[in-house]
């Protein structure tokens, strides 16, 4: 069975558009990007007379076949096996709020069969949703409605989605509001369904839900007392 996951990748700034363009290539069109920085000391960039790295997250989702080709090309195109070029890895997603997101996400993409992941001794998932710039608030007022606490709100720009109008029925915009909330895993089905009654696509929100499993945490013992 092929599996989709999520793959992230940390390159320099300066190969973002490279990179997305090779992406659209092979036929993963719809990614998330957001900029970031790289956290070496000021005595490393000193030493060495380098300023700080820009650098680019991106997410997208591939299936095991697909990534096989996406790290050909990663390794080929943009030698990201050598050390300080970038890195690129891989999450199995366990769970897909919808048919419709499921098709959007992995169009184009040869997944003989798609089951829920059964994943031994992951207490806690990490749900992340997708919704339109300004619309965090309104995801995680519905998360909450099920019990769950906080969640991080990182911006990032959307591209290839005009897709999405295919496949779900309904335009995205580019700017778009990632948002990350761990939970438990018996909680995960709730807050997911919760997420998309209240703020799925029949909504200004437009929010794609989907999860990852969380094999350890630190820093969750108010959730457990709770």
């Amino acid at each position: 069975m092929s599996e989709i996951n999520m793959l992230m990748t940390v390159t320099k700034r300066s190969v973002g558009r490279r990179l997305l363009a090779c992406y659209e290539e092979i036929g993963l069109s719809s990614t998330l990007c957001t900029l970031a920085q790289g956290t070496a000391t000021s005595e490393t960039l000193n030493y060495f007379g380098l300023e700080v790295t820009e650098k680019m997250v991106t997410l997208t989702v591939v299936s095991d076949d697909t990534w096989k080709q996406v790290k050909r090309e990663l390794e080929d195109r943009f030698q990201i096996d050598v050390p300080g070029t970038g890195i690129a890895f891989l999450m199995p997603l366990s769970s897909v709020g919808g048919k419709k997101v499921l098709q959007f996400l992995i169009d184009g993409q040869k997944v003989e069969k798609v089951e829920e992941s059964v994943m031994k001794n992951t207490n806690y998932e990490l749900i992340i949703v997708v919704a339109n710039h300004g619309h965090s608030e309104e995801v995680m007022d519905a998360a909450r409605a099920e019990g769950a606490g906080g969640g991080t709100v990182i911006h990032a720009k959307g591209t290839g989605l005009e897709r999405a109008e295919k496949f779900l029925g309904v335009s995205i915009a580019d700017e778009k509001e990632l948002i990350l909330i761990v939970t438990k895993t018996e909680m995960k089905n709730a807050i997911m369904q919760s997420i998309m009654d209240h703020a799925g696509l029949e909504s200004k929100a437009r929010a794609v839900v989907f999860s990852l499993p969380v094999t350890d945490t630190a820093g969750l013992r108010l959730q457990e007392i709770q």
